[in-house]
C-alpha cells in the first residue's frame, strides 16, 4: 500500500543525516506510507529500535513485520510523554517528515484536496471521527468573519484574506458550506482566472493547518526535542512550505521560535540544539525528475551538543 502514498523524499540525505548507529534508538514521527521507516530499520541491527508516530488509521496497514519496529497510533504532539511511557527514552535520532501524504491527497472523502467537488470539507488527519478538532466545514459555517480572515492570512498567506472571509460568510448565510464545490462558489469572485491552482492550495493549506492545528502541534514537538535527545543526537525535519520551515529554522538557531537568542544572566547564550547544515537542503535535479512531492520540500539538521 505504500505507493498509495508517496515515495519517501530525499531518502538518501535523511538517512545521512541521522548518521546511524546499528544499536541505536529512532523515531519516525510521520509513519505514513513507511518508505523512511523502512529504511532506517534496514540501517538497524537486531538491537536496534525504531518508534514510529502516525494517527491516521489508513497508516497501519502499511506497518512492516519487525520486532524492533514500536508504532504509536497519536499524533506526535505529546511525543515525550509517549516514550518516557514506553521507557524508551532517549533516542539517537528523530526524523519528521512534514505535510500530508499523497494518499490523503487522493482520497476524495478526506477534504484535503480541491480536486473533488462532491468532497466533504472535513480535512482531519484521522481517518476516524474525532471529536476534538473540528472539520473544515465547521470553521467556515460558525467561525466569525474575522476569525476565517485571520487564518487565510497567517497560515494561507493571502493578502485579500478579508474579502475572502466576507465572500464566505455571506455565502453560508445563504446555504450551509458542506462540499468542496460550494467553497469553491462562496469565493468564485476573489478566484484568479490564472494561477488558480496555486490560490486554492494556499486556501485549502489553511484551512487544513487551522484544523489540525499544525503549528501548534511542531511547536510542541520543537520544544520537546532536545529532552527527547542523547547527546550527539540528531533531529532531521522536512518540511513543505514556509511557515513550517520558519519555525524549524528559528528553533534550530536560536531555540526560540522568534529567532532571538536567549541568554542566562552571564550573557551565556542558551542555544539547545546545533545546525548541521547552515544551509537548507532541497531535492536534486534526478529526484525532482521522478519524484514531483520534493520540489516544495525543505531538510534541516541540527544536533544536541
Amino acid at each position: 500500500m505504500e505507493n498509495k502514498y508517496h515515495a519517501p523524499v530525499m531518502l538518501a540525505e535523511c538517512l545521512d543525516a541521522l548518521q546511524i548507529k546499528p544499536n541505536g534508538r529512532y523515531v519516525d514521527v510521520t509513519f505514513g506510507g513507511g518508505g523512511h521507516s523502512r529504511a532506517i530499520l534496514n540501517e538497524l541491527g537486531p538491537k536496534g529500535k525504531l518508534i514510529a508516530f502516525d494517527q491516521d488509521e489508513d497508516a497501519k496497514a502499511n506497518l512492516p513485520h519487525d520486532e524492533r519496529l514500536v508504532f504509536i497510533d497519536q499524533n506526535f504532539e505529546f511525543i515525550g510523554n509517549h516514550l518516557d511511557y514506553q521507557n524508551l527514552l532517549p533516542v539517537d535520532g528523530i526524523l519528521a517528515d512534514l505535510g500530508v501524504s499523497s494518499h490523503q491527497f487522493d482520497v476524495a472523502d478526506r477534504g484535503f484536496s480541491f480536486r473533488f467537488d462532491e468532497a466533504d470539507l472535513d480535512m482531519r488527519m484521522l481517518a476516524v471521527d474525532n471529536a476534538h478538532n473540528p472539520s473544515a466545514a465547521h470553521i467556515l459555517n460558525t467561525y466569525t468573519e474575522e476569525q476565517i480572515s485571520d487564518i487565510l492570512f497567517q497560515y494561507g498567506e493571502l493578502h485579500n484574506a478579508r474579502s475572502l472571509a466576507a465572500s464566505i460568510c455571506h455565502y453560508r448565510s445563504g446555504q450551509p458550506i458542506q462540499k468542496v464545490l460550494h467553497l469553491k462558489e462562496a469565493i468564485q469572485k476573489q478566484t484568479p482566472k490564472f494561477g488558480d491552482y496555486k490560490f486554492y492550495a494556499q486556501v485549502f493549506q489553511a484551512l487544513r493547518i487551522a484544523v489540525n492545528r499544525e503549528m501548534e502541534v511542531l511547536k510542541a514537538f520543537l520544544q520537546q526535542v532536545p529532552q527527547i535527545l542523547a547527546p550527539q543526537g540528531r533531529l532531521v525535519v522536512m518540511s513543505y512550505h514556509s511557515l513550517e520551515d520558519r519555525l524549524v529554522k528559528n528553533f534550530i538557531a536560536s531555540g526560540q521560535f522568534s529567532g532571538e537568542l536567549d541568554k542566562d544572566f552571564f550573557g551565556n547564550v542558551k542555544k539547545p540544539l546545533t545546525a548541521v547544515n547552515r544551509k537548507v537542503m532541497v531535492a536534486n535535479e534526478a529526484e525532482l525528475a521522478i519524484n514531483p512531492r520534493s520540489r516544495s520540500a525543505k531538510l534541516r539538521i541540527a544536533e544536541k551538543p
